[in-house]
């Protein structure tokens, strides 16, 4: 029984409100926040375009794009529809500004030929669904735990989702479908499956419902 002791979460989580006051300050995309996720778009395509991997990680662990998608599972996990329409906007907003952000820089800079940092982006597979599922396991538990440690970094470096955008901006700025469409359904799958995990987590870790 000790052993199994281990893997209980339940002493070690989080008041419900102090989780879900962290979660909706990562929402917000003004001000500060948004001037974050542009500065991350630039690095992240300036990553790309050097095919250099060390430079994208860094975007990766500034952007707070994570936010809205963690916020949509918990939102629904806990049944709170304000904080499930908040993020949703976000997210769209966050996406949108990403996408045309980057799809302005490869057009001032252009490169005809992909790097394989961008070709990494364009073909998804199972592996990238696990990934993100994984991932989102992982930053749920820790935005839910009193110890929480090192882990949202890792997470944002595991789950990907900057450079799969800022590809979308190189495919739609070269006019290549191909490329844009297979970083978009990249992108796609890495936010269903963080959402998802953060759902599955946040129930399984019986926060309570929002009343209504």
């Amino acid at each position: 029984m000790r052993i199994l002791d281990n893997f209980k979460l339940a002493n070690e989580r989080e008041d419900f409100q102090l989780v879900k006051d962290d979660i909706e300050k990562e929402i917000q995309f003004s001000r500060t926040n948004l001037w974050i996720l542009i500065f991350a778009i630039l690095i992240a395509s300036l990553g790309l375009l050097t095919n250099s991997t060390a430079v994208i990680i860094g975007a990766m662990l500034i952007s707070p794009l994570m936010g809205p998608i963690t916020g949509l599972g918990f939102g629904i996990a806990i049944n709170d529809l304000q904080l499930l329409k908040r993020s949703i906007l976000n997210f769209l907003f966050a996406s949108s500004v990403s996408l045309t952000i980057s799809t302005s820089f490869f057009l001032l800079i252009p490169i005809h030929e992909a790097t394989s940092e961008i070709l990494h982006r364009t073909s998804p597979n199972i592996y990238d669904a696990l990934i993100a599922l994984f991932g989102g396991l992982a930053g749920m538990v820790a935005t839910s735990s009193k110890l929480k440690g090192n882990v949202i970094p890792g997470v944002a470096i595991a789950t990907a989702l900057m450079p799969p955008l800022c590809t979308a901006g190189y495919g739609l700025a070269n006019l290549n479908p191909k490329y844009f469409f297979g970083a978009l359904y990249l992108f796609f799958i890495n936010t269903v499956f963080i959402a998802l995990a953060t759902l599955v987590a946040a129930r399984l870790l019986k926060f309570r419902q929002v009343q209504r």
